[in-house]
């Protein structure tokens, strides 16, 4: 596995919209926010020719402009690191005009985004053999003050950190709105992860401990790879079968039965082989069109037969805080009594 260099004092980051771009509130002040931040803290802030564009179907503009966005930032030498501007909808078109090829042969550069970013964040180790970050999109780093979860990215992103543990109180509702857009997260929800012991079947509570090769991301933009060209999970687990996979994974849209589906469909394309445990963020969408059986029945309905550790309700994803996910690294993982901490090593 690549590990790129980390982000040293005065360097440059990188901003592209592979999916959409900042020209809606509050994503457009916050993003300004966040780069005048950026570079009050003395780094270079590099904005991409999309940052600002709307005129794609789902994401800032064309994907072959997306694409072009992508190949600049990551083979050419002005930017140290590379964030994204936001999630989206439709980052899979720009995949057929991203030279992975020429990625894969250059200098690697450490990429964060989430959501839509899954798309790179999973592809650059399964075809690139390059780490990327799950974490925050830049616009989150506009509010008036910074969460906890956000200054662990940037630890990770500057070298400074690399153990991580989840976080008190989760947001259910934003409170950003068009007029307030600076909004730190509405910290209201007690966190409790839930954890299912090795050859159980439903959530037992135990400590469990597992390690292994980090790689996932959203659930929705996952299970659209699969089968495609740039799916290589499975060759990806067999590459590093010695180590173990720990598959992170959490949605956005999809509901209770939908999660059900899609790992189904990502266990028929044999891409839990070699999985050592499975850590599992909080679903965006709550569905209680099922009564009791729950989005994380669905989970378990599927993933219980790998006779591996399960975390449930992990801080990851798209109901913030989430905890920095390195996609590609070594980790070790603990968790027991609503605690979960993961340690990198990038080996």
């Amino acid at each position: 596995m690549r590990y790129p260099d980390f982000l040293r004092p005065g360097g440059s980051i990188g901003f592209i919209a592979p999916s959409f771009g900042c020209t809606t509130e509050p994503y457009k002040s916050c993003f300004e926010a966040a780069l005048a931040r950026f570079r009050a803290d003395g780094f270079k802030a590099l904005t991409g020719p999309n940052c600002f564009r709307d005129d794609g179907a789902g994401k800032s503009t064309s994907p072959a402009a997306c694409g072009s966005e992508i190949n600049s930032f990551f083979t050419g030498s002005e930017a140290d690191v590379i964030i994204s501007c936001g999630g989206g909808e439709t980052m899979c078109e720009d995949l057929p005009y991203v030279d992975f090829e020429r990625i894969g042969a250059g200098s690697p550069k450490w990429f964060m985004g989430y959501s839509d970013n899954t798309n790179l964040t999973f592809t650059l180790p399964c075809l690139c053999d390059t780490a990327a970050i799950y974490g925050p999109n830049a616009p989150a780093f506009g509010a008036r003050e910074l969460h906890a979860s956000l200054e662990d990215a940037m630890a990770f992103l500057k070298g400074e950190k690399l153990s991580f543990s989840g976080y008190p109180l989760w947001e259910r509702e934003s409170l950003k709105t068009e007029e307030d857009p600076y909004v730190p997260y509405n910290l209201t929800e007690p966190c409790g992860i839930t954890t299912v012991s090795p050859g159980q079947s439903v959530p037992d509570g135990g400590d469990v401990s597992f390690s292994g090769r980090m790689i996932g991301g959203c659930l929705d933009c996952l299970v659209n790879l699969a089968g495609t060209p740039w799916d290589r999970a499975a060759e990806f687990a067999r590459r590093y079968a010695s180590d173990g996979i720990i598959w992170f994974i959490e949605s956005c849209d999809l509901g209770t039965m939908g999660i059900r589906r899609a790992l189904w469909q990502l266990k028929q394309n044999g891409w839990f082989s070699a999985v050592s445990g499975f850590i599992i963020g909080r679903p965006m969408r709550i569905d209680d069109r099922f009564g009791p059986f729950g989005p994380n029945d669905s989970v378990l309905s599927v993933l219980s037969e790998f006779g591996v550790p399960v975390v449930l309700d992990a801080d990851l994803g798209h109901l913030p805080p989430s905890m920095p996910f390195i996609s590609g690294a070594f980790a070790r993982v603990n968790a027991g009594k609503a605690d979960l901490r993961i340690t990198y090593e990038l080996r």
